[in-house]
């Protein structure tokens, strides 16, 4: 008997520790399953990782163990059919990463945790000072009296700023809506106000509506789309972003998709980088007040008062008449866009959101009058659904790399 039992003992551990090797490559693509929602349930996470019951079952224990999910053993809903499986979630008092955004309005910081989910949020600040360094010492001092408030363990921080980024070296090339200088070096800036912070992990900085896409592909109006094209209007300026098979597109150098410098009306108002009748000065918050002959006040941001005449005020007719002609220049826009990307799915964010929730019917009549793959059976265009998507996103560079190796980033 005692003969028998080693080579049985033997043959165990080897399969437990061939089983651990397996999981450990998995626990990454887990986590992001569980992370972007589509893995609810361990049986789903099973069929996703096309691996044993067994090995799921380790892996989910393991993400369980470094504090990233929660496994719930309770048997499923009444009426189910099957044997039941156990729930999977992100942890609810898990690791944060540390999310700052300046626009041109201000700036506002906040902690998210997996699944997009926002844990705390710092008051905004309403007003951009000319020094960049200034106004991230700003941001991430208020993150870091949110993680001292909290407790809560992080992996990293996030940055957006409504410039185009260029990598690797982190500089933005055109902050036209604040007062910084051409080529600020915000990478390293903000790298260096979350060292002096004591923040833990490493420190990530991308353009706002590359980020607010990212966010909404994985969380919100954008998930299940293979290319993803989104376009937003936020305080000042309109950006785009594409998402091609689950990552963001931003070309050689991080320049990608600088849509708000589409000509979209030859004739119109001169544009901030020299040309004339840009996406960036038609089809914004101060185009649309300045169309409907409201002269924009201080008490509140651009957004707001935008998006508040047309909440409030559209049946004005000359709130109507200036909802439209910014709906046909955006129109305009996303239909070259659509001849040129072909996209499955087009999102769009801040004001323009609230134009398409405004007369949905007339954008994509736009769209599809003027693009050839509209023609041929439309692409769906929906609003973005997550508030502060360009927070979360900020979130995702820095969760990025527990995504891809959790036992790595959290050692």
């Amino acid at each position: 008997m005692s003969g028998e039992a080693e080579p049985r003992a033997a043959g165990e551990r080897t399969t437990t520790r061939a089983r651990l090797d397996r999981g450990r490559g998995a626990l990454g693509p887990a986590l992001e399953l569980v992370h972007t929602g589509r893995a609810p349930t361990r049986a789903v996470l099973t069929a996703e990782l096309g691996v044993t019951r067994a090995t799921a079952g380790a892996v989910a224990a393991e993400l369980e163990a470094l504090g990233l999910i929660r496994v719930d053993a309770r048997p499923a809903a009444a009426g189910s059919q099957g044997r039941p499986s156990h729930r999977l979630d992100v942890a609810e008092e898990g690791p944060v990463a540390l999310a700052a955004q300046v626009h041109a309005d201000g700036f506002r910081a906040a902690l998210v945790g997996l699944g997009g989910r926002i844990v705390a949020t710092a008051p905004g600040c309403e007003t951009v000072a000319a020094d960049p360094a200034k106004v991230l010492g700003s941001v991430v001092e208020a993150g870091a009296e949110l993680l001292r408030g909290t407790g809560r363990r992080c992996v990293g921080a996030g940055l957006a700023v409504p410039s185009a980024v260029a990598q690797p070296e982190g500089l933005a090339l055109n902050p036209l809506h604040l007062a910084w200088p051409v080529g600020a070096p915000v990478r390293r800036l903000f790298e260096e106000c979350v060292r002096a912070a004591g923040i833990p992990g490493p420190a990530f900085t991308g353009n706002d509506v590359n980020l607010a896409a990212l966010a909404e592909h994985r969380h919100g109006a954008g998930r299940g789309a293979r290319d993803l094209l989104c376009v937003a209007t936020g305080h000042r300026g309109v950006g785009g972003a594409l998402v091609l098979d689950g990552r963001l597109h931003t070309g050689s150098s991080g320049l990608a998709l600088e849509v708000g410098h589409l000509t979209v009306n030859p004739e119109g108002r001169p544009c901030h980088c020299g040309g004339r009748g840009c996406l960036d000065v038609e089809a914004d918050p101060l185009a649309l007040l300045v169309e409907a002959g409201r002269e924009p006040g201080p008490e509140d941001s651009l957004l707001k008062q935008a998006d508040d005449l047309l909440r409030t005020q559209y049946d004005d007719p000359a709130v109507r008449r200036a909802a439209e002609a910014l709906i046909d220049r955006l129109g305009l826009g996303l239909a070259g866009l659509v001849n040129i990307l072909n996209p499955d799915r087009i999102i769009l964010g801040g004001l323009h959101r609230t134009l398409l929730d405004a007369d949905p019917s007339r954008l994509r009549a736009v769209v599809a009058d003027r693009s050839l793959w509209g023609q041929s059976g439309g692409v769906p265009i929906l609003p973005c659904t997550l508030d502060h998507n360009s927070l979360v996103g900020a979130a995702e560079l820095a969760w990025q790399p527990v995504l891809d190796d959790p036992l790595a980033a959290l050692r």
